[in-house]
């Protein structure tokens, strides 16, 4: 049975290996694209156009504003300039906008080390007067933030006589592309070169984005390698890294485009601030922090083609999702064949068992949160009765009179909420809080050492459960095919 199970399913990947020569090309060279850009939900169009050309004229990343040239507008006033073409534009032709384009945006990215920002700029200028033919105002923002120089080119959608909009026609983008493609050759910069659709190459994996707390990691690493002499020191690299510093009880900081602070103590093993001063004293060794690859899943569910196309799916998704399944089918035969997994029965042994398995861990977590929770509330009680005790024995003594309990309105309450607890509890005798510490800390322990395991099982389960799936589903459209092949 193991072999039929497997050779079913190569024999049919086989007939269908033609389906995996698909690929494309990703080139890291100038390239350009030409966005509208629209009027925001709840602004009014002046905010959107001081919010989008603010974003441009950055000078953190245009160098001061060194970076930024102009047409027919001032760069300090270009939002107000653009608002009074479009209020000309109104009073001239008695047309009001109907569409919510209020400007248009070409970013131009060129090959990192190839230009210098100055001439990236005027590259920039000449592509956007050759494009508008000096019939719209715009400005040139050159960005320096990133490993590659790119512009930002703002033009009105409004033209300067203030007689007509900006017609965004068909294939525009790929005008831009072209024009920009010229001018590079002209000042002898690298274009994108066109390749035939089987010749490109397909981008599998996409590398790895930094997250702040890994950027700040490595910048630890790196200040405690220049050995700081007292952790206040260690702080000033810091700061003098861009970052911002907040001191209190629990010192975190905050790079220039974050909007949190980080806390030394969260960012793992190795980096809280005793281990850090520990380092810096030299009573111990810093480990850096290694990054752990996320893993990747080792299949996914089939598609169901026949349940799609009903929905009203073209028959290109039709295309695509037929080479999916290939794909995945073949990684779950992989799978099959890993956890030895040879026949049907097999299969529905190992996932009752992984089910039953991750029933059980669930079952005694949750056994342990209940008691933790009865823990927690009769430890409140017993608290509250102890507190309110001389209370309540002075309202007794005072023969339970309505101004007495008035004045101690809440302690009273809170005693016989305590008592009326304990009764339904059936508790004859109080247990000591002290006792009911130790068994919460047991039960805290207990589950957290059991999550691992459930969370092991969980997966295992699923995965288990997605393999079942992916093979039922798999011979079924096999039998489905098979029926609709005429007989000889």
């Amino acid at each position: 049975m193991v072999q039929r199970l497997d050779c079913r399913i190569i024999k049919f990947l086989c007939r269908h290996c033609a389906a995996f020569s698909f690929c494309r090309e990703v080139v890291k060279l100038a390239a350009t694209r030409l966005i509208a850009l629209h009027k925001n939900k709840g602004k009014s169009v002046a905010a959107c156009l001081k919010s989008r050309t603010d974003y441009a004229q950055n000078p953190d990343k245009t160098q001061q504003g060194e970076l930024v040239s102009s047409y027919e507008c001032s760069p300090l006033t270009v939002d107000e300039e653009f608002m009074l073409s479009k209020r000309q534009y109104e009073l001239v032709t008695g047309r009001r906008q109907k569409s919510d384009v209020i400007a248009y945006q070409i970013r131009q990215s060129f090959k990192p080390g190839e230009i210098t920002a100055e001439e990236a700029n005027k590259v920039g200028y000449e592509l956007a007067m050759r494009f508008t033919k000096g019939k719209y105002a715009f400005i040139v923002a050159t960005h320096t933030d990133r490993e590659h120089i790119h512009n930002h080119i703002i033009y009105n959608s409004t033209a300067l006589d203030s007689t007509r909009k900006f017609r965004d026609f068909l294939l525009s983008g790929l005008a831009v592309q072209r024009l920009s493609d010229l001018i590079c050759l002209e000042h002898q910069l690298s274009v994108i070169e066109k390749k035939p659709y089987r010749e490109r190459q397909k981008r599998t994996l996409y590398p790895p984005k930094e997250s702040n707390r890994d950027r700040l990691c490595g910048v630890i690493d790196n200040i405690l390698a220049e050995k700081p002499k007292d952790y206040e020191d260690f702080l000033q690299g810091l700061e003098q890294q861009g970052y911002e510093v907040k001191r209190g009880k629990y010192t975190s900081v905050k790079g220039a485009r974050q909007k949190r602070f980080i806390r030394f103590k969260t960012l793992g093993a190795g980096y809280s601030e005793d281990e850090l001063k520990a380092v810096i004293a030299g009573k111990a060794e810093h480990h850096p922090h290694q990054k752990q690859p996320p893993q990747e899943q080792p299949f996914q569910l089939l598609v169901n083609i026949q349940a799609k196309l009903s929905e009203g799916k073209s028959e290109g998704y039709a295309r695509w999702a037929k080479k999916y399944n290939l794909k995945e089918m073949s990684k779950t035969l992989i799978f099959l064949q890993e956890h030895k997994i040879g026949s049907i029965k097999e299969m529905q042994e190992r996932v009752d068992a992984a089910t039953a398995r991750y029933h059980e861990l669930g079952d005694s977590i949750k056994a342990a949160e209940a008691r933790m929770t009865e823990i927690a509330v009769l430890r409140t009680h017993i608290v509250n009765y102890a507190r309110t005790r001389p209370v309540y024995d002075a309202y007794r003594k005072a023969g339970y009179r309505k101004s007495f309990l008035d004045a101690h309105r809440e302690e009273i309450t809170l005693h016989k909420a305590a008592k009326a607890a304990f009764d339904e509890a059936g508790l004859k005798k109080l247990p000591k809080a002290k006792d009911l510490s130790i068994e919460y800390a047991a039960l805290l322990k207990k589950k957290k050492e059991a999550y691992p395991d459930y969370r092991k099982a969980r997966d295992e389960m699923q995965e288990l459960m997605k393999a079942q799936k992916n093979v039922e589903m798999f011979f079924a459209e096999e039998k489905d095919t098979a029926e609709k092949e005429p007989t000889r």
